[in-house]
């Protein structure tokens, strides 16, 4: 009983802070979402051209206009108000809060997430059986698959473990393996080239995830680390790298989101500022060096040194463990795939950007987009190693054709996952749940200028961790830091790194983020064990945050902040080692 209640604190105290800006109200604007309480949705049948789709303003005898051009649902305005009771309220961040607390007792993910679906569904449909039904599947499940971008991502899935079955096949990982069992003596060595490829890899946080991953568990599990920590080490190296990364689909993102085209300029002059992943990096080389684990990690830890058990419970991987490789494989089997896949994503992403159509290579990032990117450079560095292996000699055809479905059936548990995920947040966007939130940030910005830098990052926080979309949650905080404070204020650098600060911090912590979902899958770990292992790291390193932030209001100068904030980092381990005693894991 007290390990439940235990669980559902953090969830309760979540629930007390958004249900305080229930009656939050905002700036009204001509645009009738811009609203306070807005109940106003884009109008389905015309999509928000308010133009009849039947004559396109052409037949002024068309019966459903009756001539007058305009569309008949919305009247020309383009909007129609939301059929649900619950749209723009609080019960909007209902069904995600549900899915994360029955994830987080219950241990299973996938009966949660649906349950939290479910949810949206009844409030969507005012609890009609047949609007639920259709709204789940038709809109939810269904439309999260077929959406352009989401298929894009699982495509770059399925090839990127199609290759990791083709190296791992090949001999190449089991060489590197035996390689790093040469020159990688100890679990701190370990740890510290996970955390070393994590860092260089920092196109793209899906990327990074699976790719660290997938080299590095043989490294890792030759020194008993479980995967628990491994999952957590691949996690702090994906979303807190790209970032602060100014070449990256993250950096692209944050570019987009900015106004007056100043994205890229204002993402490098919030790096100093990005206290939650400079402190995720000295929180992982610290836990390394000082062989510090507490929480439930240290159980999994101490089950892996001394039983050798790497899971400390169930392995939903377990059917992939057993698998043949060549004896014969190289290093080279491994490497030389895994640099194609870098260069070939970095050009499949400047080339969605326009770059071969003549933009420069920095708007060209700016502009990409990450899944068409992704999806295609994954493809051609597969075609790639299929030919470097047949010159190789290293696989049959066949044998290298069967590795498409078994490395399919690796990523089922991350695709089944991610599109329950992305459905839970159609049903969030659907009850219009970022609305609710504008109008809670609107509605207290402007009263603690000096403290707002904390406030934000604390609303970034608990909206990832919530919806579980971290680009999401920069992409709605951005514009209205924008529109509170002038550029040319110091606080508005800080807010804005705050912004992201938060949502990587909520996408972090949350069992339904995109980026949580693929390090379990990268480091082939239970996703609920990982969440469980993770949070706590991730809390210290979130309170420290949240502390800096509070110091760079009153002082908002990087220069000065952030060697306070670092210090105050290597403080908190300090005290996490004198707590827990050193673990003598080497």
């Amino acid at each position: 009983m007290r390990k439940t209640l235990r669980r559902l604190l953090p969830l309760l105290a979540i629930l007390v802070v958004l249900a305080v800006g229930m009656s939050a109200t905002a700036f009204a604007a001509g645009d009738p979402t811009e609203e306070s309480g807005t109940k106003m949705i884009e109008c389905s049948d015309c999509g928000g051209e308010g133009l009849c789709m039947t004559c396109y303003g052409h037949d002024e005898a068309c019966e459903d206009c009756g001539g007058t051009f305009v569309c008949p649902s919305c009247e020309g305005t383009g909007y129609v108000e939301s059929p649900s009771h619950f749209y723009n309220t609080f019960w909007a961040l209902l069904p995600p809060i549900i899915a994360i607390a029955l994830a987080l007792i219950t241990k299973e993910v996938y009966s949660s997430l649906f349950v939290g679906i479910l949810v949206g569904g009844l409030l969507y449909s005012n609890f009609s059986f047949e609007g639920t039904v259709l709204h789940v599947f038709s809109d939810g499940i269904v439309g999260s698959v077929t959406d352009s971008y989401n298929m894009g991502i699982l495509i770059f899935l399925v090839i990127l473990g199609a290759m990791v079955c083709l190296m791992n096949r090949a001999g190449g990982s089991a060489a590197f393996g035996r390689w790093a069992q040469k020159n990688i003596k100890s679990r701190v060595g370990a740890q510290l080239a996970t955390v070393i490829l994590g860092c260089l890899i920092f196109i793209d946080d899906y990327f990074n995830c699976l790719t660290v991953g997938s080299v590095m568990r043989p490294v890792t599990d030759k020194h008993n680390i479980s995967r628990a920590k491994l999952a957590y080490l691949i996690d702090s190296t994906a979303a807190p790298i790209c970032i602060i990364a100014p070449i990256s689909s993250w950096a692209a993102a944050v570019a987009g989101f900015a106004e007056d085209g100043q994205g890229l300029s204002l993402f490098i002059k919030a790096i100093p500022f990005n206290f939650y992943a400079i402190l995720t990096i000295l929180m992982m080389v610290g836990l390394s060096i000082l062989r510090i684990d507490y929480g439930p990690m240290a159980k999994h830890e101490k089950n892996a040194v001394e039983n050798g058990d790497l899971f400390s419970g169930k392995n939903p991987y377990a059917t992939m463990e057993a698998e043949e490789s060549n004896e014969n494989g190289r290093v080279i089997d491994l490497v030389l795939p895994i640099i194609a896949l870098v260069v070939c994503c970095v050009i499949g992403m400047i080339y969605s950007g326009g770059f071969f159509e003549g933009a420069g290579f920095i708007e060209a990032f700016s502009n990409s987009d990450a899944s068409v990117g992704l999806m295609l450079g994954s493809a051609f560095a597969l075609v790639f190693t299929f030919i470097y292996y047949l010159i190789r000699r290293t696989m049959k055809f066949g044998d290298m054709m069967s590795c498409i479905p078994d490395g399919f059936k690796a990523m089922v548990p991350a695709i089944l996952i991610l599109t329950f995920a992305w459905s839970l947040k159609s049903m969030t966007d659907s009850l219009g749940a970022k609305y609710f939130v504008r109008d809670f940030v609107y509605n207290n910005a402007a009263s603690f200028q000096v403290v707002l830098p904390a406030i934000v990052f604390i609303i970034g926080c608990l909206l990832a961790f919530a919806t579980g979309t971290s680009w999401g949650t920069f992409g709605m905080l951005i514009p209205i830091v924008q529109s509170v404070f002038p550029m040319d204020n110091p606080l508005s650098v800080v807010c804005i790194s705050a912004c992201m600060a938060g949502a990587v911090c909520g996408d972090h912590c949350s069992p339904i983020s995109d980026t949580t979902i693929m390090a379990s899958a990268g480091a082939q770990c239970d996703h609920v064990s990982h969440v469980s292992t993770q949070l706590p790291y991730a809390i210290t390193v979130a309170v420290v945050s949240f502390i800096s932030y509070i110091i760079a209001g009153f002082v908002p100068n990087a220069v000065f902040a952030l060697p306070i904030a670092i210090v105050l980092m290597i403080g908190a381990l300090i005290v996490m080692r004198k707590i827990w005693g050193k673990k003598e894991l080497a």
